[in-house]
């Protein structure tokens, strides 16, 4: 019985925040405010050249909402590119607070940059790893194959969400120093304030509540790996 509720707390640990997120962007995401005269991809577009960030591009993505730093761009979904919602209003100045934080040279920003490099590095290193292992078990028992495996797991799964982890302060001073700075400069209305925060909010946490997520997949490769 204690056994089965740590397993619903751990699950709701590691989901909860997933659906958080996506219930908060879903909420103010279903009609269009009557005081927006423009879409996401039209008022991301307005910011930047407000901030004389004309060289930064804006564009439709089917790979979630990012500000991409090396190809200088503000992807939107379509459906923040193209909507008049709370949320996709929202979103829009959430990217392109990170094009600000790139423009100004922020250090936490670039570390980022650098330490996502890593962790792409060390994703792959794990991967071949994991190749590796059952190959390795079959030739010896040596409990030098349970060690790498759980090396491989790390780089593969935890490096990701460390990432996330160390670099969230970054997306907090994207939703809270740069964007609703902006939105309060006269794009909101009064009643729309408390929601647009807790769309920041949805926004700061959303790449450590998926790769929270993530902790539940390499959980049931685990077991298979047992089996």
């Amino acid at each position: 019985m204690h056994v089965l509720i740590l397993l619903v707390l751990l699950i709701l640990l590691v989901l909860g925040p997933q659906y958080w997120v996506k219930a908060v962007l879903s909420r103010y995401n279903r009609k269009p405010e009557e005081n927006f005269t423009g879409t996401g991809g039209e008022f991301a577009r307005h910011l930047l050249d407000r901030l004389q960030l004309q060289s930064v591009n804006v564009e439709v993505t089917t790979h979630g909402d990012h500000y991409d730093p090396v190809a200088r761009a503000v992807r939107l979904g379509e459906d923040r590119f193209n909507g008049r919602t709370l949320t996709a209003i929202t979103i829009a100045a959430h990217e392109v607070g990170h094009a600000l934080q790139d423009a100004s040279g922020e250090k936490l920003f670039h570390w980022r940059a650098r330490l996502a490099s890593y962790s792409v590095a060390a994703q792959k290193i794990g991967s071949f790893l994991l190749f590796l292992v059952p190959l390795l078990s079959v030739i010896t028992r040596a409990p030098v194959v349970g060690l790498l495996t759980l090396l491989a797991a790390f780089l593969v799964m935890g490096s990701g969400l460390l990432v996330q982890f160390l670099t969230l302060p970054v997306e907090i001073d994207a939703s809270f120093k740069k964007a609703l700075p902006m939105l309060e400069s006269g794009y909101l209305q009064p009643q729309q304030v408390a929601p647009a925060r807790k769309i920041l909010r949805a926004a700061a946490f959303t790449y450590v509540s998926s790769a929270l997520a993530g902790l539940l997949n390499f959980w049931r490769w685990m077991q298979v790996m047992r089996k």
